[in-house]
């Protein structure tokens, strides 16, 4: 574990997984996701003494000045990056744990059908991408990946991919690093369209089957009414 300042590991993190990020300065003035992170320590600490309609009031204008929306009671680990971050919903119950990295339109919501514990608990080194969804009260294994757009129901277990809607579970060959840089997230098979890909490929073997058919009984058909001429 990192000994830097609680301050001083996040900036670094974003040096670490941010290739256009130039010096810790520009991160700490500029980046919406270090802002919302700490607005988020500030409104916590609200909730957790109490203060809850002062704990909104900074979440809310959290959300006003990043587009990033974190319910002051969610429960957020150390030097969780978020990049670019528009439109990220983080609900009460979830809890982010340390060296997270989550990407813009990414929810961590619930499903409306549970109560208590509603939303999910996301693991260590866990990498959420662009706009998936992770809806209920499960985890999300530590070093797990969520690729783009998947809507994740069910838990993921660690070292694992989640791809796909609703998504399932790709198992990953080996450990990822510790923070996670060698994600590949452009060359995940998604298992729905391998299914897909099998089901149209026995269309095309079907349909020819039924061509060939049909040739053959027409030209048994032809073949008949020469004879009788």
């Amino acid at each position: 574990m990192s000994k830097e300042p609680r301050l001083g590991g996040l900036l670094s993190a974003y040096q670490r997984r941010d290739p256009a990020a130039r010096s810790k300065l520009e991160i700490f003035l500029l980046y919406p996701g270090v802002h919302a992170v700490i607005y988020h320590r500030v409104a916590h600490w609200c909730y957790c003494h109490h203060l809850k309609f002062l704990a909104r009031c900074v979440s809310q204008w959290s959300r006003f000045w990043t587009g990033i929306e974190i319910h002051p009671g969610a429960k957020i680990g150390r030097r969780l990056v978020i990049d670019h971050g528009m439109g990220i919903v983080i609900g009460e119950t979830a809890e982010v744990g340390d060296d997270c990295l989550i990407y813009h339109g990414v929810t961590l919501g619930g499903t409306g059908k549970d109560q208590g514990k509603r939303h999910p608990t996301i693991g260590n080194n866990v990498l959420i991408s662009s706009g998936a969804k992770v809806l209920g009260p499960f985890k999300v294994g530590d070093n797990a990946r969520i690729a783009s757009n998947a809507v994740v129901l069910r838990e993921v277990p660690e070292d694992a991919t989640a791809v796909g809607i609703p998504a399932q579970i790709v198992r990953i060959a080996g450990k990822t690093t510790h923070y996670a840089d060698d994600v590949d997230q452009i060359n995940v098979k998604d298992p729905v369209l391998e299914k897909l890909a099998a089901v149209s490929s026995r269309l095309e073997l079907l349909e020819k089957l039924l061509d060939e058919h049909y040739m053959k009984n027409n030209g048994q058909s032809g073949a008949s009414a020469d004879t009788e001429e």
